[in-house]
């Protein structure tokens, strides 16, 4: 996928999530169901998770290579990179750090997290864009639950993650027994 098509993909995914999140009820957005973060609670892991990401894009390239060195293979597929993720998930990965939502997210505390969830993903966005493709595969992040990533597979990976947890709010808003 090239640098065009991905950003699309990064923007597309945001914005349906955010068209869901905006468009629940106050009920919904605060439903607890066991063993699940509420609706909330994944709007603001979204926006702790792409906040970082938007971070390290705003950094030159030899701050990255110093600070986390240079690509050693190719940039995974999207596909390879989603089963990749699949594969963490299954052997029990999930979100630690300052990236786990303890705390409930409130229906009043929505517009403000939409707000910056939008911000952040066009800064992103914008971000990406000012990147070569080269850039995009010879520098690295590190991922909490992947470990080291490419730029490119991390924007696979950020237009990924918001459909895995859209996916898990449609789940929660569907499920019809509601357990505190």
């Amino acid at each position: 996928m090239n640098k065009t098509e991905l950003i699309a993909l990064l923007e597309t995914k945001h914005q349906t999530f955010i068209e869901l999140m905006e468009g629940l009820s106050a009920a919904d957005f605060e439903k607890q169901v066991a063993g699940k973060w509420t609706p909330g609670q994944q709007l603001e892991h979204i926006l702790r998770s792409v906040s970082p990401v938007s971070l390290a894009f705003s950094l030159p390239g030899f701050i990255l290579r110093l600070v986390f060195g240079k690509a050693n293979r190719p940039s995974r597929s999207y596909e390879e990179l989603v089963a990749k993720y699949h594969a963490a998930l299954q052997k029990g990965g999930k979100a630690s750090g300052r990236f786990e939502v303890k705390s409930p997210v409130p229906i009043q505390n929505r517009n403000s997290l939409v707000t910056a969830l939008k911000r952040t993903v066009l800064q992103l966005s914008r971000l990406s864009t000012n990147k070569s493709e080269t850039a995009l595969d010879n520098y690295i992040l590190p991922h909490p639950l992947l470990g080291k990533l490419t730029l490119r597979e991390m924007l696979y990976f950020t237009a990924y993650h918001v459909q895995h947890h859209q996916c898990s709010v449609q789940d929660i808003v569907t499920t019809q027994t509601e357990t505190t």
